[in-house]
């Protein structure tokens, strides 16, 4: 694979140009990878502020009340998206479902308690409690790598 780079000074909006004989799935993984690192982050809402979150500050998603919400170390915002839509967003980095109605940064997870027969209780590092609902416990073992 070769790389050919072009810098012009006049150029507004950087444009990725793939020559090559026919579409593969290395050149599928590529441009997926090229249009996550430029995903923007995720808008939110606290009534008439717009902030966009950093994934990375995220602790956990959840939808309750006809609304979602992000939760961060320092707020609660209404998001306009839906869970699934997030989900999509936020798949492979490092953010994993664990009910119908919520998802969290598995980063952001202190301890999971597998105490409770048929469901796991996690901890996250700013003291939240969510509990891992059965119908997404192997998904969750299987992230983990129990």
């Amino acid at each position: 694979m070769k790389f050919e780079i072009k810098l012009d000074e006049n150029c507004l909006e950087t444009k990725v140009i793939i020559v090559a004989e026919k579409m593969t799935e290395e050149i599928t993984e590529l441009m997926q990878r090229i249009s996550e690192e430029n995903s923007q982050g995720i808008v939110g809402f606290d009534g008439d502020v717009v902030q966009i979150l950093e994934q990375t500050d995220i602790f956990r998603i959840y939808a309750a009340v006809g609304k979602v919400f992000a939760v961060t170390d320092k707020k609660e915002f209404v998001l306009r998206l839906r869970l699934y839509e997030i989900e999509e967003r936020l798949n492979n980095k490092g953010f994993v479902r664990i009910s119908n109605s919520e998802i969290i940064n598995i980063e952001k997870a202190k301890k999971f308690d597998l105490s409770t027969v048929g469901t796991i209780c996690v901890s996250l590092s700013n003291g939240n409690v969510s509990f891992v609902s059965r119908r997404y416990v192997k998904k969750i073992k299987k992230t983990l790598g129990i």
